[in-house]
C-alpha cells in the first residue's frame, strides 16, 4: 500500500458554497488545497480522533473529527473508494472508518448533540443534519426558543440565514434551564463578535425610535453594542454607511440617524436604520476609555479624554471619529415655516421629509433615504382628499415610486424651487419634462381631461334652466362672479 492517497476532484462546503480542491492523505498529515483561492489546509494525522463515511447528495463524504474539536468535511467520493480509504486510515491514523447513516424521515423533532465545533441533530438515532457552529454569526434566546443566525456568503447561490430551535422544558427536572444550556453551548463555539476589553465609550438609556426602546450604547474598537431590556445587537463599524444629524421641526429635539448595510435583524424584521432622538437642552459629560496615544494617533485628536456638551453633539462626535464616517446635516432648504423639514405622510405613518444636498430622507417610520443620483423623476400631484395639500412622488431607477402625501400647499413653491435647483426632472401630468404652472397643477388633475357624461348632462340641464328663467336672472347681482378668477382662487376662499 502506498503511503499517500490523492483525490483531485473533491469539494469542500463552506457556508453554502462548494469549493473544489485536491485532497491528499499522507502517512503523517492531511492536506487540502482550494483550487479557487489557493488556500492550503494542513493538519497532522495524529490529531485525527474519528473519521466518518456519510452518503450525501454529491456522492459520499469523508468527515474528520480532530482532537481540538475541529471538523473537516470533504464531498465527492465514490462508493468503491471506501475499502482503500478504510485500510489507509486504519494503518496510518490508527482509527477505523465508520459508516454513519442519515435520517431521511423528514421529521423536524429530535435530539441535539454538540460534537466538536458542530451541532448534530439526530432523528431516530440517525443524523438528520449538522450545523457548523463556526458559521453562526449571532444567537438569541426567547422563552423556549434559541435562534441561530449565519454569516452570509456571496459565493453561494442560496444561503441559510437563520434556524430556530424550540426546546421544551424537562418534566423531570423543572429547575434545569435547557434553553440557557443550549445557548451557552452554541455561544462557546460560534463565530460571534465578543466584547473583549473595556469599552471606548458607554452611553446609557439612549432613546431609540428604531429599534424602539431605550438602549445602552457600548462602543468598542471594532463594533457597537446595543443592549436593551429585551434585545441585544452588535453592529460592526464596517456596516455603517452614513450618519445623519437632523433637527426636529419643533426646534426642541434632534434626530441622529445611523444607516446600516447589511441591516441588523430581529426575527423577520430588518432595521436598515438606527434612529436616536435627543432633546436639544439635555447635556452630558463623559470620560472616554481611550489612551492619550490612541487619541492622537488613531483618532487624530478629534476626541478628548473628557467630553461635555449637548448630548446629541457629544454622541455624534464620538460616532464620527470611531466609525470614520461624515455626518450629513440639512443644507440650504428651508420650508415655509423656516424649518429644514416638511411634514407629510408615507403610507399610513406621519413623519418629516428632509430635502438634503444630495438626497431626500424621511424620518421616521419607515425611514427612507433616496439619493438624487438614483432619482428618475419627481411629480407634484393634487391630493385626493383636499385642495389644501398635495402629494410628492419620487420615482427611482429601480422602478420604485415613493409617494409622500398630505404636504401643505404653502410648501409647494419652496419644494419646487429646491427640486429645480437640484436639476431633478419634474414629471408633467401631460408626460413632458417641464412642469405645469402652480395654479394649473393645484386646480386640475388627470381625471378632468376625461369625458364625463353625467357632468355634460348637468351642464345641459343648467343651460335650459337658465334660458327659462332669464328675466329673474337679470335682477341678480354680479358681485359673486369674477371672470378672471381661477378655480384654485375660489377654493382658497
Amino acid at each position: 500500500m502506498s503511503d499517500f492517497q490523492e483525490f483531485p476532484e473533491v469539494v469542500q462546503e463552506v457556508r453554502g458554497a462548494l469549493n473544489p480542491g485536491r485532497l491528499k492523505l499522507q502517512s503523517n498529515s492531511i492536506i487540502f488545497k482550494n483550487n479557487k483561492t489557493g488556500k492550503i489546509d494542513q493538519y497532522p494525522g495524529t490529531d485525527v480522533e474519528k473519521v466518518h463515511w456519510l452518503k450525501r447528495a454529491r456522492g459520499h463524504c469523508l468527515k474528520f473529527l480532530l482532537s481540538n474539536g475541529t471538523i473537516h468535511r470533504y464531498d465527492g467520493f465514490k462508493e468503491g473508494e471506501f475499502e482503500k480509504l478504510a485500510a489507509f486510515i486504519s494503518k496510518y491514523y490508527m482509527v477505523s472508518l465508520e459508516k454513519k447513516d442519515l435520517s431521511v424521515k423528514g421529521w423536524n423533532w429530535g435530539i441535539a448533540h454538540f460534537t466538536g465545533n458542530a451541532l448534530e441533530f439526530d432523528v431516530d438515532n440517525k443524523i438528520g443534519f449538522e450545523v457548523p457552529l463556526s458559521h453562526v454569526s449571532h444567537t438569541t434566546t426567547a422563552k423556549q426558543e434559541v435562534t441561530l443566525e449565519f454569516h452570509p456568503n456571496d459565493d453561494a447561490a442560496v444561503s441559510l440565514m437563520e434556524l430556530r430551535f424550540h426546546i421544551p422544558p424537562d418534566p423531570k427536572d423543572t429547575e434545569k434551564d435547557l434553553v440557557q444550556e443550549f445557548y451557552n453551548n452554541v455561544l462557546e463555539k460560534a463565530d460571534i463578535i465578543q466584547a473583549t476589553g473595556d469599552a471606548l465609550a458607554v452611553f446609557t438609556e439612549v432613546q431609540c425610535l428604531t429599534p424602539r426602546g431605550r438602549y445602552d450604547f457600548k462602543m468598542y474598537n471594532t463594533f457597537l453594542q446595543l443592549h436593551g431590556k429585551t434585545f441585544d445587537y452588535k453592529i460592526p463599524y464596517t456596516t455603517v454607511l452614513r450618519l445623519f444629524l437632523l433637527p426636529h421641526k419643533d426646534g426642541r429635539q434632534m434626530f441622529f440617524v445611523i444607516s446600516l448595510d447589511p441591516p441588523i435583524k430581529q426575527g423577520q424584521t430588518r432595521y436598515h436604520f438606527c434612529i436616536l432622538l435627543f432633546n436639544i437642552d439635555d447635556e452630558m459629560s463623559i470620560e472616554l476609555g481611550i489612551s492619550d496615544e490612541d487619541l492622537q494617533e488613531k483618532y487624530d485628536n478629534k476626541l478628548q479624554k473628557e467630553m461635555s456638551g449637548a448630548e446629541y453633539e457629544v454622541i455624534s462626535r464620538v460616532f464620527k471619529a470611531v466609525t470614520n464616517r461624515k455626518i450629513t446635516v440639512p443644507g440650504s432648504f428651508f420650508s415655509n415655516t423656516k424649518s429644514h423639514s416638511i411634514s407629510c405622510s408615507y403610507k399610513a405613518a406621519t413623519g418629516f421629509l428632509y430635502p438634503l444636498e444630495r438626497g431626500f430622507i424621511f424620518v421616521h417610520k419607515p425611514p427612507i433615504h433616496i439619493r438624487f443620483d438614483e432619482v428618475v423623476t419627481v411629480n407634484f400631484a393634487r391630493s385626493a382628499g383636499t385642495n389644501r395639500s398635495f402629494d410628492f412622488d419620487v420615482e427611482t431607477k429601480s422602478g420604485t415610486t415613493y409617494t409622500f402625501v398630505g404636504i401643505e400647499k404653502d410648501e409647494y413653491g419652496k419644494l419646487y424651487d429646491f427640486v429645480s435647483s437640484k436639476k431633478l426632472r419634474v414629471k408633467n401630468i401631460n408626460g413632458k419634462g417641464d412642469k405645469a404652472p402652480y395654479r394649473d397643477d393645484m386646480s386640475g388633475s388627470d381625471e378632468e381631461d376625461n369625458h364625463d357624461a353625467y357632468l355634460e348632462r348637468m351642464k345641459a340641464e343648467g343651460k335650459d334652466r337658465q334660458s327659462g328663467d332669464e328675466d329673474d336672472d337679470s335682477d341678480s347681482s354680479d358681485e359673486s362672479y369674477n371672470p378672471n378668477e381661477s378655480a384654485s382662487d375660489v377654493a382658497e376662499e
